[in-house]
């Protein structure tokens, strides 16, 4: 087996080490305007035991690096061949970096890749790349700008995303546009999840982990033998971790659990050769709660009390306070004194709560069936039809802000036993989502030209409420008349007779929004390459879209507005009833340098579709946005194949940007979350430069390095803000101001490591293998509106294991220790300044577009957000047979 020389296997290894630490400030300090995609590979554990599953093919006998298969173009290519950016994460390094859920890539694994809460919630993700990362997908008539797929079939929301991973065999991220074959709802790109088929073989796998914080795992995978054409795969998994941060109030759950289960069973069918049918059905359970929403500061920017904005909107003398993003330079609002009893830690995860609150756990229900039949009908087509149902039910809970967050109470005398103060929002709210899809595929060669088309149907129905009410009350402790303390207790809420709209968790309670919407999408597709030499490969094609949305709003603001239409008029609603069509084309040229250098460049575009925001009360529509990218790219293996180095570069332009203001609004009923969202004049300019690097310098060493450079620029907007007394009149003051928007949870600057060693334990055939990795990724902002930022992070997981322990039987077993957040680093990953600002009119201009209240009209206290989870660490059994 031919290895390298020393010199060439410490350049390499030093290519590596420069790229992760060098990267970064060279991309800082360069300005630039165009930018690069790097595409993180790495090498599959083992051959796929079918096809459409990574397949690591040898290499030759040189022990380089394998070849990773892939099926981004809806056909299995060379990954170093496909002239598209994609990250691949296989099931070994799903397994090492103990990935149980999509939440855990929140880690920066993937530098161009960014996953995060909704508000502190585990029950919805937002995922972005590219910097297309929505900041609110969680209501029923927006749309999320990164395609999430699980064996080919598109998830319509971003609800019950977390729930546990199956048996998956690699999670595939494209980068980039991918309108033309994966369609609407793909600008930034598609998460392509795929799951191990079953091999027909009897065999299986038992995993067991138990670790700190009450955690605990199982999973059990078992695939029968092959009888009369029929093979089936069987899955069960478990996760379970206690609550990270404590809750002092007796019989409630603290912040930061989860429970998941779930299971799965497919079955292959092949009743004659070249016919293949796969059916799979899942169901699933996540019972979780959200992170803890810590008070981080104290009026930071200095706000000088003093009441209400003074007409028109003047500046008080003397006063700093500084609404981020806009041009406001000294507006000024009430500033509350801290209750007692109220921490204030901006620097360390808290893991008791300083004020006990009612929670109780959030529960996520998915399910669904996916049936994929092919045909191979001729030498030259193998046609397919994908068909899916899939549904998710969300009764969600989220009392995570305690006294930290709107409403900000003022502790006064009056705050006693039988009138207590009321703080503490609960957002309660339900969901039921149900789709069905139905996808038609030739596929195939016909001499020079390798061709895909399609037609593609989808419908989906959505209908969800949401609820606020305050949940516990303080009442003041007085020593000669003067407030000298407080005490806290649960105070009845939602203890009216009406049902909730949807579910159970919003029953009986004062209403904010219900609302409801039909979607349909039709689109019709084509993609053709014509291999014109051996080297030279010219692709283009397109996607015609037609998608219908039509939406209503039941309830806003406690109003029934089937019923009370005078409101609902005078609120300026209307439903929703809108249609788009796009065309969305692709034309890529590739060269073969070599057997080994690949290049290409790339047009590529996407859209999004629009809809309606039912946060606010007059269900306010936004158009689509559309993006256009161009792109560079080049994928090469070196070193007889000891090195593999991936690099791209792209300008995206985006019009019609879906902006969001967000702001939260105490009432007499609850606290009304008001959220605008709208297209942003102008073009967004989005830049990148990405760059991959895997190095094998010696056998059984595997070095890995990728960093992400992403520039975003959203144009000014105009934005008028117009100034209420406290009973909601006009005054007839406004003012305009260009205000900054940002793209959220997009760092300019991230990168990933990971170094792999393993050796022989003798001739016992097992392994000895050391993996860790460290990820990093620079502070960016949480809300479009605001330029203040959460923390940088740099995160280390590590893995020790043992593997393939021979047990006499013909099983094997692997036992390792692991740890995620080896060095308990703590960064808050969501800041939300709203509690720190003054607000800019005391009450909202209900349903008037880019008219908005900025901060918190109930007063000036801090800001409040969520550190990352805490150091984890176990031991974990596997044993296969």
């Amino acid at each position: 087996m031919q290895t390298l020389s020393h010199r060439q296997a410490s350049s390499l290894a030093a290519l590596a080490v420069a790229l992760v630490a060098g990267a970064p400030g060279i991309a800082a300090a360069s300005n630039l305007s165009i930018s690069a995609t790097a595409i993180a590979v790495e090498a599959a554990e083992a051959p796929a035991e079918q096809a459409g599953q990574a397949q690591a093919t040898p290499a030759g006998d040189h022990g380089g690096l394998t070849e990773i298969v892939v099926t981004a173009t809806k056909r299995e290519t060379n990954l170093q061949k496909t002239p598209i950016s994609i990250s691949v994460m296989g099931a070994e390094t799903i397994r090492e970096r103990k990935v149980q859920s999509l939440l855990d890539l929140a880690d920066g694994g993937v530098p161009s890749l960014r996953v995060a809460t909704f508000e502190a919630r585990q029950s919805a993700l937002t995922i972005g790349i590219r910097g297309i990362v929505p900041l609110d997908a969680n209501q029923p008539a927006r749309e999320q700008g990164v395609g999430i797929y699980i064996d080919g079939v598109y998830l319509g929301r971003q609800h019950g995303l977390n729930a546990a991973l199956f048996d998956i065999d690699r999670v595939e991220v494209l980068k980039g546009p991918q309108g033309t074959l994966f369609g609407r709802n793909t600008e930034g790109g598609a998460l392509s999840m795929v799951s191990k088929a079953p091999s027909g073989k009897f065999d299986g796998r038992v995993d067991g982990s138990i670790g700190n914080i009450g955690s605990r795992s199982a999973g059990v995978h078992l695939n029968l033998p092959a009888m009369g054409g029929f093979s089936v795969k069987l899955d069960g998994v478990y996760q379970h971790q206690d609550a990270i941060t404590a809750n002092p109030m007796p019989g409630q759950a603290g912040w930061g659990l989860f429970d998941r289960r779930g299971l799965r069973a497919a079955v292959r069918w092949q009743p004659i050769s070249g016919v293949t049918d796969d059916f799979a059905y899942d169901v699933a359970k996540d019972e979780n709660t959200p992170f803890y929403s810590q008070l981080l500061n104290y009026n930071p920017n200095g706000c000088l009390s003093g009441g209400t904005n003074a007409a028109p909107l003047a500046i008080p003398a003397g006063s700093t306070c500084v609404t981020p993003g806009t041009a406001f330079t000294g507006t000024q609002g009430t500033v509350r004194a801290l209750l007692p009893g109220v921490v204030v830690n901006g620097a360390t995860l808290m893991r008791n709560a300083d004020i006990g609150v009612p929670q109780q756990n959030s529960v996520d229900q998915t399910h669904g069936f996916t049936n994929v039949l092919k045909w191979k009908a001729a030498p030259e087509m193998e046609l397919r039809m994908i068909t899916a149902w899939r549904g998710v039910d969300v009764q969600q809970w989220d009392n995570s802000g305690g006294a930290h967050r709107v409403p900000v109470v003022n502790l006064t005398a009056a705050c006693t036993a039988t009138a207590p103060c009321a703080l503490s929002r609960y957002s309660l709210a339900d969901l039921r989502q149900r789709q069905f899809s139905e996808e038609l595929q030739a596929v195939g060669t016909i001499g020079q030209v390798d061709y895909v088309a399609g037609f593609y149907y989808f419908n989906e129905h959505v209908s969800d409420d949401a609820a606020t009410p305050n949940s516990i009350g303080a009442v003041a402790t007085l020593t000669g008349g003067a407030v000298t303390g407080a005490t806290y207790t649960a105070i009845p809420f939602c203890t009216a007779a009406t049902p909730a709209f949807v579910g159970t968790a919003v029953n009986g309670c004062s209403i904010d929004r219900a609302s409801e919407v039909w979607s349909k999408s039709y689109a019709a597709y084509g993609q053709a390459t014509w291999n014109a030499t051996d080297a030279l490969h010219i692709t283009v094609g397109g996607r015609y879209t037609n998608d219908k949305k039509r939406g209503v709003l039941h309830f806003s603001r406690n109003i029934n507005y089937d019923v009370n239409t005078a409101a609902a008029a005078t609120n300026g609603y209307a439903p929703l009833n809108a249609s788009w069509t796009r065309f969305n084309p692709t034309a890529t040229i590739a060269y073969d340098f070599s057997h080994e250098v690949h290049g290409y460049v790339k047009y590529a575009t996407g859209y999004r579709a629009g809809g309606a925001s039912s946060r606010t009360s007059n269900y306010q529509a936004f158009n689509p946005e559309d993006v256009k990218s161009y792109e560079v790219g080049l994928k090469a293996d070196l070193f007889n194949r000891r090195a593999r180095f991936n690099l791209a570069a792209y300008i995206m332009d985006r019009n019609g940007s879906q902006v969001d203001l967000s702001t939260i609004q105490p009432t007499a009923t609850g606290n009304f979350n008001n959220l605008v969202t709208f297209n942003a004049p102008g073009t967004t300019k989005i830049r990148g430069l990405e760059a991959d690097l895997t190095v094998k310098p010696i056998d059984g060493l595997t070095i890995d390095a990728s960093y992400a450079y992403t520039y975003t620029d959203i144009p000014l907007v105009p934005v008028t803000y117009r100034e209420f007394t406290a009973a909601g009149v006009p005054t007839g003051n406004s003012t305009t101001v260009p205000q900054k928007f940002f793209i959220v949870f997009t760092p300019r600057n991230a990168a990933s490591g990971s170094i792999a060693y393993e050796l022989p334990l003798g001739n016992t055939g097992a392994r000895v293998k050391l993996h860790l990795d460290a990820n990093y990724s620079q502070a960016t902002q949480s809300f479009d509106q605001f330029a203040t930022k959460n923390d940088a992070s740099f995160l280390v997981n590590a893995r020790l294991s043992v593997l393939d322990i021979a047990m006499g039987t013909g099983a094997k077993l692997n036992v390792a220790l692991w740890s995620r957040n080896l060095f308990n680093e703590q960064h808050v990953y969501r800041r939300d300044p709203s509690n720190s600002l003054p607000a800019v009119q005391s009450t909202a201009a209900a349903g008037v577009p880019n008219v908005v209240l900025i901060g918190n009209n109930g007063g000036v206290l801090g800001d409040y957000g969520n550190f990352n989870a805490p150091r984890t660490f176990g031991l974990e059994a596997s044993v296969k047979f």
